[in-house]
């Protein structure tokens, strides 16, 4: 755990709070981590928070491996890798995930940094030493500060297990490590969300500036997730339904926004740059990460996000294609919508699956002379391409900047939290207590919406849920930690995406088997912990 020993800070931009004014300030003091000598004021205590906000943002901007996001969808039930990285191959050949995976070291070390981090907060703000500073915004600062712990905490719960319990910062480096239970590892995730639901301020009583800070039906949300993973579904309904009889949401039902006069439907609203935000008209958002392109905004978003890389087709690598706004910029296609979700997936008529929110159909756009023949007219499927070329894909993560056409990075909002999750959670709730109507009544709210087919409590099951789940939020959600949080991942990936005609040997799905339930243990902090052992996943050999 050397890696988060030294810790990473992320709140540097906020330095400056931390120092003096006065004549000494060109006098050298060393303020490379958090440490409670920097952390006495209100203004210290907001940078180190909005430190934070930043880490949270490199889950999702990582670009060193490209395929990062695919590692959390590929060898799952929806997709198909197609263009890999590197990343994720481990990810659907499982008989090469091992313990020196770098996507598993990846995940355990920014939970840790942000686990720390976090602890330099809480451990400053709960000080009896802390003066000057109201009781209020005491509770707040320690609330915002506990539900990333949460969030970093879960995501290891779900990963990998009973992992280390790390509760106060570390200041030198440790070496006795030792897994705490997946039990102890909950309730550290449970007290500390329930304690940011009832100290986090209402989304309501922040202005818009501010609308992308916790809010506590943030922690509603992510706990009514905690609750049904420990399998207190009574708990997890109580939460989700905290959101929902909030008043404070509602499901998108009618256009609105940047493009609303042109063709569209109310689900694809929700997606397009300009709309995403709750100021914007977006009031089924619970939790918006916003980002700015960094041209106009210095520090406007972490390194380069590649969701649209790995989502959109590589289309422009057809001669006479170039990217486009209307297409949703360039994309690669490093994976591929499987058939199952494009030919079996939908009802007819689903809106979730319109053309505005699936593309399938391209039309010559290069307006160069060479192509006059063909420009305006349907480019035809035909041969290999139709795997990364011009397949259909999602259009929620579709960005276009006119001066940035190669389109390395992704500058726009990540929807984290909205409603139309809120209603699964319930329904799973519900599920999980024999109240398959209710289960019923809660995802029919989303078909309506979507002008699917109403379903019967007849029709509900886990897998029901778990289909619901791929039909409106493809693309969000990240599609392996709810399959193996619900324990499904080795039923649904086998039985929806195997044994693929056409698609190379190299890309299917080998391995799978009980083992990948959970990750493995990073071997490098087994090694280093030399003074106690931290046991390795079961299954797992170096």
């Amino acid at each position: 755990m050397k890696k988060y020993i030294k810790l990473f800070v992320c709140a540097c931009v906020g330095l400056q709070a931390f120092t003096a004014c006065d004549d000494s300030f060109l006098e050298e003091e060393v303020l490379s981590s958090y440490s409670p000598a920097t952390l006495r004021d209100l203004p210290g205590l907001e940078a180190s928070l909005i430190g934070l906000y930043n880490h949270n943002s490199t889950f999702h901007s990582v670009s060193w491996a490209q395929g990062w996001i695919s590692v959390w969808q590929v060898g799952t039930d929806i997709v198909w890798p197609t263009q890999p990285q590197g990343m994720e191959n481990p990810y659907y050949d499982y008989n090469t995930l091992t313990p020196l995976d770098g996507a598993a070291d990846h995940t355990w070390n920014w939970s840790y940094a942000m686990i720390n981090n976090a602890n330099v907060i809480i451990q400053n703000v709960e000080s009896p030493d802390l003066t000057g500073i109201a009781e209020a915004d005491k509770n707040r600062i320690n609330a915002e500060a506990r539900y990333f712990r949460a969030l970093a905490y879960n995501i290891l719960a779900t990963a990998f297990g009973g992992v280390p319990l790390v509760t106060e910062p570390l200041s030198a480096p440790k070496t006795d490590f030792v897994r705490a239970t997946l039990e102890e590892v909950n309730q550290v995730v449970i007290s500390d969300l329930q304690f940011a639901a009832e100290h986090l301020p209402d989304i309501a009583d922040l202005p818009a500036s501010k609308h992308a800070r916790a809010n506590k039906y943030m922690a509603h949300q992510l706990l009514s997730e905690v609750y049904l993973r420990v399998n207190q579904p009574a708990l997890a309904e109580a939460q989700a339904d905290a959101v929902i009889n909030s008043g404070k949401f509602n499901l998108i039902k009618t256009r609105y926004g940047v493009k609303a006069s042109q063709p569209g439907d109310p689900f694809s609203d929700m997606f397009i740059y300009g709309n995403q935000r709750r100021s914007q008209g977006n009031m089924e958002a619970i939790w918006v990460m916003e980002a700015e392109n960094p041209r106009d905004v210095p520090g406007g978003m972490t390194d380069n996000p590649q969701h649209r890389r790995n989502w959109g087709a590589s289309y422009h690598s057809r001669a006479g294609m170039v990217p486009a706004d209307s297409l949703g910029g360039r994309g690669i296609s490093r994976m591929r919508l499987n058939n199952w979700v494009l030919y079996d997936l939908y009802d007819a008529g689903d809106m979730r699956n319109s053309k505005h929110n699936i593309r399938r159909e391209f039309y010559y756009n290069d307006p160069n002379p060479q192509y006059s023949n063909i420009y305006k007219t349907k480019v035809p499927y035909q041969g290999p391409d139709t795997l990364f070329i011009i397949n259909p894909y999602i259009t929620k993560w579709g960005h276009f900047d006119p001066q940035d056409v190669f389109g390395y990075g992704m500058w726009k909002d990540f929807i984290l939290m909205r409603l139309g999750e809120t209603y699964l959670l319930k329904a799973e709730a519900q599920f999980k207590q024999g109240n398959l109507a209710g289960a019923a009544e809660s995802i029919n709210m989303l078909r309506e919406r979507a002008n699917a087919p109403l379903v019967a409590a007849s029709d509900i099951s886990l897998d029901f849920i778990l289909d619901e789940r791929a039909r409106e939020l493809i693309g969000e959600e990240n599609r392996r930690l709810t399959l193996m949080r619900t324990g499904k991942l080795i039923d649904r990936a086998t039985r929806l995406n195997t044994n693929i005609p056409g698609l190379p040997a190299n890309r299917q799905i080998i391995g799978l088997t009980e083992t990948h339930l959970l990750l493995p243990i990073p071997q490098n902090e087994i090694d280093l912990n030399k003074d106690a052992v931290i046991e390795q996943n079961p299954g797992y050999i170096r």
